[in-house]
């Protein structure tokens, strides 16, 4: 055999590790390779006087004229087996080399054994479990750092994981009498460094970006909890051992990593289980370890599960059985996000934007248009494409406008008409190439500010149009055709303020919108002052039909509370509301029906009613946001109220209430007195 022809061979190999320059099999599998290889390897193996017990690995060269026959002794038997010696021949000069390992500490090792053997081999499912262990776990990030023992173990220790009977695991148990003293689970949890891989695939996934609460149900030592809060997020933990006098308290994502796994008891398995899918608002998350039937019959039976070589319990699972167990017991769907990692949804919403982003698919798209002359239009359009910054300077002040600018409203416009010839015709063919939608937002936008400007101006002398501004009146005849047309348009808007159904569907349609709000059916909509500008434009003129009594929102305003029915307005201010309980100091309520405003101060510190629930007027984007929702229902539970509503108390039974307890507030917890 020729070099050119073994090359030919080689590339016709499609089974085996494919790597750039070579190809890795088990002799197991040397017939699968081309006839010619096949006779081949055993007679250049023969040739260099290497007896079959002292090869298993072949390493066909892709490039090169050579081959190495490799000897993993435990190649069976090791997750990841240790090179014992090489031989390595060199087809074109005649010559070979052997490398012996077996007297050093640090030897080669072997990664991903499945793809070295056939698909049919009944090792081949195990091999590729481990592999995906190690995949979760984040070990082959970089692969420099994986090719030798030492390293590679060094590397396991840091990801915070331990190899017990050739598996990966976050925890490991040293009992020495299972059956006598029973399963001290509490010596499970190692010391992790980085995120365990449930957590990995939040991250990966998006549900760690800091709008989220989490609740790690089992969380061992913390380390997950340690990594999430050092990046801010609003994370706890319980932990029958470590963490047993954390309260379990409801969150947006529940984790419930690796616990099934090592609880003897069914009942308490299952109870554990439900446990964590009670404390899930949005998101449980379970993860579990893996492995078949062939792996699990070398240990000792023990209950439903094994019992390890470090002599303690583990249940292991298969994919399809772990997910039969979670969809029977929890009555729900469950997603498969990676082996033996699960997602099951309680908010159905988040579900289902979860798999639509899973499930979008992403386009190729073909070329379809020929070349040909350029026109006028597209000569045009190249000017554009080369005068990017000027026309995006152009377009921003469109935006800002909610229209097309005069001459003189854009300081560059004489470039602009030299090049096209006029702010219509750059419009025109801007609106090809930009988001026109984002224009028709603009030009709304910018119809209903002066709609609301124009309506709260009936409230005084109207200005006659001949005294208005000029960019005033090019707004006007861009946006409502003439001042005539306007001034009914806000005559029509002052009028539905008095309308209860209009407002009452108004205030619905802000709370579903609003960055955050509170809504009492039928009575009031409370928000943050800073989220006026959010409000529909119904809403915008009731609270500023309002303010024509009051005058404008002084810095210590802090919340609005709109009237439905009652034609009020409501304005409170705090003692300090960037406190997880803040104080009420001034309750103003201006009752426009009445032409009347009431004004209501709490000097006497001890008469000053609490804020509570306070989450529920700070938007996602808030740096608090996470960590209030976790205080409010905390405090919710010693009080007894409802985390989700508004709820009005004195400051003495706050304080009656925490005494009961035993607890003080220290910033955003509470603590013990």
């Amino acid at each position: 055999m020729d070099a050119q022809r073994y090359s030919q061979l080689v590339k016709q190999t499609k089974i085996g590790k494919q790597l750039p320059d070579a190809v890795y099999l088990h002799k197991d599998t040397i017939f699968s390779l081309p006839s010619e290889l096949q006779s081949f390897i055993p007679a250049v193996a023969n040739a260099v006087k290497l007896g079959p017990e002292q090869w298993n690995i072949i390493k066909l060269f892709k490039r090169d004229f050579r081959l190495s026959l490799l000897h993993y002794p435990n190649f069976y038997d090791d997750p990841y087996p240790a090179l014992s010696q090489s031989l390595n021949v060199d087809l074109t000069r005649l010559n070979h080399k052997i490398t012996s390992y077996s007297g050093t500490d640090n030897p080669p090792i072997l990664h991903r054994k499945e793809t070295m053997i056939d698909p049919n081999h009944p090792e081949f499912e195990t091999f590729k479990m481990i592999t995906q262990e190690g995949e979760n776990a984040g070990l082959y990030e970089n692969s420099r750092l994986i090719g030798f023992k030492s390293s590679w173990m060094h590397l396991i220790k840091q990801h915070g994981y331990e190899l017990v009977d050739g598996r990966l695991f976050r925890a490991s148990a040293v009992s020495n009498n299972i059956e006598a003293t029973g399963i001290d689970r509490h010596r499970t949890a190692i010391v992790r460094h980085e995120l365990s891989a449930p957590m990995k695939t939040l991250v990966k996934h998006g549900y760690l970006e800091g709008e989220h609460s989490i609740f790690d149900y089992g969380c061992g030592r913390g380390d997950d909890l340690r990594e999430l809060e050092a990046h801010g997020l609003d994370a706890i933990g319980w932990d029958p051992n470590f963490c047993p006098d954390t309260e379990k308290l409801n969150s947006d994502i529940v984790n419930l990593g690796f616990v099934l796994n090592v609880i003897e008891d069914q009942h308490e398995r299952l109870d554990a289980l439900l446990g964590a899918w009670e404390l899930s608002d949005r998101l449980l998350v379970v993860s579990v370890m893996l492995a078949n039937e062939s792996y699990i019959s070398q240990f000792k039976p023990y209950k439903d599960g094994v019992i390890t070589s470090r002599n303690t319990f583990q249940k292991y699972y298969a994919q399809s059985e772990i997910k039969s167990y979670l969809e029977r017991s929890l009555q729900e769907g469950v997603i498969t996000v990676a082996p033996g990692i699960f997602y099951i949804f309680k908010d159905k919403l988040a579900e289902q934007t979860y798999l639509q982003r899973k499930y979008k698919r992403s386009h190729r798209w073909e070329q379809l248009t020929n070349s040909q002359t350029l026109d006028s239009k597209d000569k045009a359009r190249l000017v554009i494409a080369q005068k990017q910054e000027l026309f995006n300077s152009f377009w921003n002040v469109c935006l800002e406008l909610g229209r097309i600018p005069a001459n003189d409203e854009f300081s560059e416009s004489q470039q602009v008409r030299d090049l096209v010839g006029s702010h219509k015709k750059a419009f025109s063919l801007l609106k090809e190439s930009y988001d026109i939608s984002e224009f028709k937002k603009a030009e709304k936008s910018r119809q209903e500010d002066l709609l609301l400007y124009f309506a709260m101006e009936l409230f005084e002398k109207r200005k006659p149009y001949t005294q208005q501004s000029e960019a005033l009146k090019r707004d006007i005849k861009a946006l409502f055709t003439d001042y005539k047309a306007a001034i009914n348009l806000a005559t029509e808007l002052l009028f539905a303020i008095a309308d209860t159904n209009l407002i009452s569907n108004q205030c619905k349609k802000a709370h579903n919108s609003l960055s955050a709000s509170l809504l009492n059916p039928g009575h009031s909509l409370i928000l943050h002052k800073q989220f006026i500008d959010e409000l529909p434009l119904l809403l915008r003129t009731y609270v500023g039909a309002g303010l024509q009594m009051y005058g404008e929102l002084d810095e210590e305003l802090d919340l609005i509370k709109i009237h439905i029915i009652s034609g009020k307005l409501t304005l409170c201010s705090y003692d300090d509301f960037e406190k997880s309980v803040p104080f009420l100091v001034e309750r103003i309520k201006i009752k426009m029906a009445e032409q009347d405003i009431d004004f209501f101060d709490y000097v006497d510190e001890r008469r000053r009613p609490p804020l509570l629930n306070k989450h529920l007027y700070l938007s996602n984007d808030d740096k608090n946001k996470n960590k209030q929702e976790n205080f409010d229902k905390r405090l919710a539970r010693i009080l007894e109220i409802t985390p989700e509503k508004e709820a009005l108390i004195q400051r003495i039974e706050l304080e009656t209430s925490l005494d009961k307890a035993n607890k003080k507030i220290r910033g955003f917890t509470l603590v013990k007195k």
